[in-house]
């Protein structure tokens, strides 16, 4: 009898053959992480059920098999090789297998030559993404399912890694977006980046077979795969025992399974893990660690009828917290809870209670902070919103009148910032990744079986916590795993995750050098903070004692009730009990024509007749008048772009010149316009990107790591094939034009370089004259002898003196553009200072005007009433900046020249913008960074790219704007 085992990260697949390959046994479950445990079970039902004395044969494959196998002298196959052999067996005309397991995701190119594509050490897009996403929605696979199947609408989530995509999903479900459009989009989010991380540019075409747990059981996420691949995938029986048949198949040598099974069990058969240093070495230092931080309290009192009450409300990420105090600050009740994705109605039931449990209460005032606030606002009447880290600090000032930093870790944020003279100076906030935050823990603890109570408490006093250093959430799972197989405790796990918090948010967010960096005074705060071996990690970390609130998890909904009292008025508009009674709310969806942006809108609707729309890139959907754009160069600069009059909707004409709009693009079309024009030629570019342009050159993106604007020219450049371009120009461009501004003036290696990329990778470019060679723009006197050469065989007999003619026009016309730029901006600055406005620059990259790219940031930053420039208005006005770094990339030292220029303006402030993928950190001179600091100038980053979510941007920019004020009042006096 022949035996396969499939092992797999999450769950153990085995089958048995009889001697004419027929199937006799079959099983299929989770393993739940104990690995051998669950081999040594299986096996030893198989010898006494099955085989019953007979020879056996087995062969082991899968992801956590080969140590395993290794361990006990084990047969192994590779788990694509057993796919292959199978498939061969049962499927011989598949032309691509597309598996996706708990933490692994392949795709196995079968036609021609085997070419093998697979996930690495990220689980993003796999069974393990998925069921995160569901325990985020808080229902099961099949739930999850069953929703898809009711889907209006998708909604753009990332997948390329859970928390990410956490950061997506949470703000939807905060702003009442239906579960059901979300389940989809979570399945489309899965196809598209198997697409776009595995197939990277190789067409999945032909014959199509689906294996693996997700696409057995869930009927429309094979279905999203057929509908985006425009195809109809096969999902065969014994779909999820192809990896074990595979191994069955190639079994040749005799087991003995008594003798495996005993191999597997022996204790001493593991390999010692790195450790680091116990988090607790005995019970009296345990004792007088809590002996310290239970002083640091709030009183709790009785509720009075002739009592006053404030009322505050945090409707974070993953939680809703509530405090009613009353007029002496004290505690009246509290709630900490779920907020099961829907905090509308945990906050209605919040509500309930407190008028339940105290029939005559009157809150005198309320305010709101996190995630949910203004739908909360809309929906209850909260009389005040509140900017989570105004919120924060302020319940920390309550605690430690000097406090110098403070920190809050909740489910998916982590949100510090420095004080300094009682003001808020630096803001950190962890950018998409949730991987320091207490979801972190409450991920593993779930997968493990354990509460994170429970799961926290067994690492305190845990020997030897394993050493997992700082690394993402589904990084993480590996190192689990592999620490699992050899042999550590659940309790050095729990110690070992803990400590991994801690260096995350210390290493990865706040980024410091040293405790010294941090202050003396630190308030920690936040639900993550309740944890005891967390807190005790901090400490040892950075080798220094904080003050740990008692209501640290309470920290957000304290600090907004104290809000509430500082600002009550009178009256206070937060719903009755009547008003609870008749209380509705609808959710309708709806696509806003006030603009071109055409934004998805969710629209929730609320008893008290108050609207809640989010979804909306402008304020236009919720003011119904037009935003004015006079303050914002980025409208004035796309507005440019319409007036060139280069965008086509309909055929391309066969002798025009077609140019992708994207990367550099954006500011040298005017100098290609130019040039071509005066060579009598027609000039088109491609339209404005959007969600759709990108999916449709998806498919021959060949690297996930690229940044977002590079993989956007691969639908702008299909979007020109379609129209029936017959000749596009991209030229590679090592050198910009030379503005004196660094050391040197390269464009980024991907700026300059990835029109060969694209040539490499688009198959439909063989049928077009593609023209992608490399020019020298900072050369003037030679560019035309170049450009005559390169383009002899579109312009015959055309003379040289033409295309110097070209040339001069096409400097002519980009210099005149950068000169209309600073001309604009300064025209911005004169009017925002006539209004008494404050002055923001969004310092990035040509390609940040582009609504896909930005989301339009820049029309949220000028809600808050500031005028928004950009790093090219003030860049000229210094040469050459003196910095630290090698300054060679004409794009930062521009961010580098209108940083320093504006280090003595006390009105205009600095914002960069960082497309995820650009591996270079542009403001990273410490002289540059001093200027800022030293002048009181505020500097923060943004990270933005198509997974960026504008909920979670809207709260990075009103923390700014709070801060900045702050520093201004300070100032002031």
């Amino acid at each position: 009898m022949i035996v396969g085992l499939d092992i797999g990260s999450t769950t153990i697949k085995c089958v048995v053959l009889d001697e004419s390959n027929h199937i006799i046994y079959s099983h299929y479950d989770r393993h739940l992480s104990l690995v051998t445990q669950e081999t040594a079970k299986l096996l030893e039902h198989i010898h006494a059920n099955i085989t019953k004395g007979r020879e056996v044969k087995l062969m082991v494959s899968g992801s956590a098999g080969m140590g395993m196998a290794d361990r006990c002298s084990l047969p192994f196959i590779q788990e694509v090789y057993a796919t292959r052999i199978a498939a061969k067996q049962f499927a011989p005309e598949t032309d691509v297998i597309i598996e996706l397991g708990g933490e692994d995701a392949k795709i196995l190119f079968l036609t021609n030559q085997m070419e093998v594509r697979m996930n690495g050490s990220c689980a993003g897009g796999t069974g393990a993404f998925i069921d995160q996403m569901a325990s985020l929605l808080d229902v099961s696979l099949s739930e999850l399912d069953q929703l898809a199947s009711s889907a209006e609408k998708v909604y753009t989530i990332a997948s390329r890694c859970g928390v990410f995509a956490k950061s997506d999903i949470q703000p939807l479900m905060n702003q009442g977006a239906r579960k059901s459009d979300i389940a989809l989009s979570i399945f489309h989010a899965v196809v598209n980046q198997t697409i776009a991380g595995l197939a990277q540019g190789r067409p999945i075409k032909g014959d199509v077979l689906y294996l693996g747990g997700p696409m057995t059981f869930l009927d429309n996420l094979r279905a999203s795969f057929d509908e985006i691949l425009d195809l109809t995938g096969v999902c065969p029986k014994n779909s999820l025992y192809f990896v074990a048949l595979g191994a069955a198949l190639s079994a040749t040598t005799p087991i003995d399974i008594p003798r495996a099974v005993e191999l597997l069990t022996d204790p001493h058969a593991s390999i010692p893990v790195i450790s680091i240093p116990p988090l607790f070495t005995s019970q009296q230092e345990y004792d007088a660690f809590t002996a310290r931080h239970a002083s640091k309290t709030v009183p709790f009192a009785s509720y009075t009828k002739e009592g006053v009450y404030f009322l505050g409300i945090d409707a974070g990420s993953t939680t809703v917290k509530s405090v009613l105090m009353n007029q002496d600050k004290e505690i009246v009740h509290t709630t900490y809870q779920s907020n099961s994705g829907n905090p509308i109605t945990i906050i209605k039931e919040i509500l309930e209670n407190l008028y339940h449990l105290f029939p005559s209460l009157v809150i005198r005032s309320s305010a709101v902070t996190g995630y949910g606030e203004e739908i909360t606002q809309a929906a209850f009447g909260i009389d005040h919103g509140v900017v989570e880290t105004v919120a924060h600090f302020t319940s920390a000032k309550h605690f430690m009148r000097d406090v110098e930093f403070v920190i809050d870790i909740g489910g998916q944020d982590i949100k510090c910032f420095q004080i300094h003279n009682g003001v808020i100076d630096n803001i950190f906030l962890n950018e998409a990744c949730s991987s320091g935050c207490g979801s972190f823990l409450q991920t593993f603890a779930s997968a493990l079986g354990y509460s994170v109570e429970e799961f926290a408490q067994m690492g305190l006093f845990a020997p030897y916590p394993v050493d997992l250093g700082s690394r993402c959430t589904v990084f993480m799972n590996s190192s689990i795993k592999q620490a699992q197989r050899e042999g550590s405790s659940v309790e050095d796990m729990s110690a070992g995750l803990s400590m991994s918090v801690v260096k995350n948010a210390i290493y990865k967010v706040i980024r410091a050098a040293s405790s010294d960096s941090l202050g003396k005074n630190i308030v920690v705060q936040g639900g993550t903070f309740l944890n005891d071996s967390v807190l005790r990690a901090f400490e040892k970390e950075l080798n220094v004692e904080v003050v740990r609130p008692t209501i640290s998890g309470l920290m957000g909904a304290y600090g907004a009730a104290l809000h509430a009292q500082e600002h009550q008025n009178k009256s206070s508009t937060t719903a009755t009990q009547d008003e609870l009674a008749h209380f509705s709310h609808t959710v309708r969806q709806a696509v806003c024509r006030l603009c071109s942006n055409n934004c998805q809108l969710t629209i929730n609707t609320f008893a008290n007749n108050k609207r809640f729309i989010s979804g909306n890139r402008c304020e236009r959907p919720i003011t119904k008048k037009s935003t004015s754009h006079e303050l914002n160069i980025f409208k004035w600069k796309l507005n440019q772009l319409e007036q060139l009059g280069l965008f086509i909707d309909g055929p391309i004409e066969s002798d025009t010149i077609a140019i992708p709009l994207g990367l550099n693009t954006y500011e040298f079309i005017y100098f290609w316009k130019a040039f071509f024009e005066t060579l009598g030629k027609k000039v088109v570019i491609s339209p404005l990107s959007n969600r759709e342009l990108y999916i449709l050159g998806q498919n021959t993106i060949p690297s996930d790591t690229v940044c977002f604007p590079a993989k956007l020219l691969h639908g702008h450049v299909q979007h020109l094939i379609n129209r029936g371009a017959k000749t596009i120009f991209y030229p590679c461009m090592t050198y910009n034009i030379d503005e004196h501004l660094g050391d040197n003036h390269f464009n980024c290696p991907v700026v300059a370089y990835y029109p060969e990329v694209i040539g490499a990778n688009m198959e439909d470019l063989q049928s077009i004259n593609y023209l992608n060679f490399h020019i020298g723009v900072h050369l003037p006197k030679e560019f035309p002898k170049k450009m005559a050469l390169h383009l002899k065989d579109l312009f015959k007999d055309t003379p040289l003196s033409q295309f110097k003619k070209a040339s001069k026009a096409a400097y002519k016309a980009h210099e005149q553009y950068l000169e209309e730029v600073r001309k604009e901006g300064l025209r911005i600055i004169d009017q925002a200072r006539i209004e008494g406005k404050n002055i923001m620059i969004l310092a990035g990259r040509p390609y940040h005007v582009d609504p896909e790219v930005s989301h339009g940031i820049d029309t949220l930053i000028g809600t808050f009433g500031v005028a928004v420039i950009s790093e090219d208005v003030l860049s000229s006005s210094l040469k050459r900046v003196s910095t630290d770094v090698l300054n060679q990339w004409t794009y930062h030292s521009r961010l580098y020249s209108s940083a320093q220029a504006i280090a003595d303006e006390e009105d205009i402030h600095l914002i960069q913008l960082v497309s995820f993928g650009c591996g270079v950190d542009a403001i990273t001179s410490d002289e540059t960074r001093d200027i800022l600091e030293r002048e009181q100038k505020m500097y923060t980053q943004i990270k933005i790219d198509e997974i960026t979510n504008l909920g979670a941007v809207k709260i990075r920019l009103r923390s700014l704007l709070s801060a900045i004020e702050q520093q201004e009042a300070s100032i002031g006096t």
